[in-house]
């Protein structure tokens, strides 16, 4: 894919943990990572199936709401999870923004996580770099990485 046409936007940290402590904080402690602080996440459902339900609440200081709904489309343990939200459960079709992949792999004596978001056309991908994509997926990274190094 060319550089014109690549609608991902992605981040990427060296964590000095092991993959499968990682994977454990990935996917059992959203709720202590998954939002930039002073944001914070409710996890309504998480059901880390094909298909399964993905939904959350993220609240920000001043009372703002965002919630996600979508559903999980892949997910190799130990390795990453994808989900969208251009469905929600049942496969029920919805109107999508994202792809979002959460991955790890081996890198040394550590973890190289990767969040991504694929996006369906450029003005949703750059509404999501405009949003503050960058600095709030780091922050994001940086906070699992403080708990995965701190396990």
């Amino acid at each position: 894919m060319s550089e014109e046409t690549d609608l991902t936007l992605s981040v990427s940290i060296h964590i000095a943990a092991p993959p499968q402590q990682v994977w454990d904080i990935m996917t059992q402690r959203q709720a202590d990572y998954w939002c930039p602080k002073p944001w914070t996440v409710e996890i309504i459902e998480q059901d880390m199936r094909p298909g399964g339900r993905s939904a959350m609440i993220m609240r920000g200081p001043d009372g703002e709401e965002l919630p996600t709904e979508g559903v999980y489309l892949e997910i190799v343990p130990g390795s990453y999870f994808m989900t969208t939200d251009a469905f929600t459960a049942g496969w029920q079709p919805a109107t999508p923004f994202m792809v979002g992949i959460w991955a790890i792999e081996p890198e040394g004596d550590g973890t190289r996580y990767t969040g991504s978001a694929r996006h369906w056309a450029a003005e949703a991908c750059e509404e999501h770099r405009q949003m503050g994509f960058e600095p709030g997926w780091t922050a994001v990274a940086q906070q699992l990485k403080a708990l995965c190094e701190a396990a």
